[in-house]
């Protein structure tokens, strides 16, 4: 079992950043990847980026080039650095884990909220 707890979540204006955490617990030398999704009101859950045991880094093309995943080595802790924020960031951001038992698991979530 991996446990994810998010933090970092806000409320920021326009044009402002903020840097979302995810402390994992558990069977942490079972991850391979980990990643970082959102959620908003009445639509699907969709990626926003992951990272790879070996670094690796994949990006939804909605926030290339103003979000930055990272993580620390021993998967203790994976972080989304998010720049230049828009109104349509707005979301619930869920960490996640995937193991080498093809098993993923979830964070509880953080709300982020972008105003005009």
């Amino acid at each position: 079992q991996v446990q994810l707890v998010e933090s970092g979540g806000g409320l920021v204006q326009a044009g402002g950043s903020l840097r979302l955490s995810c402390a994992a617990s558990g069977s942490i030398f079972r991850i391979n990847v980990m990643g970082w999704f959102r959620q908003a009101p009445g639509k699907q859950r969709e990626l926003v980026a992951t990272i790879t045991s070996g670094g690796t880094t994949n990006y939804a093309d909605f926030v290339k080039g103003r979000f930055t995943i990272s993580r620390d080595n021993a998967w203790t802790m994976v972080y989304l650095q998010m720049n230049s924020l828009k109104p349509e960031d707005t979301a619930v951001y869920y960490c996640s884990a995937d193991t080498t038992r093809s098993l993923r698991y979830w964070g509880q979530g953080t709300q982020v909220t972008v105003s005009s």
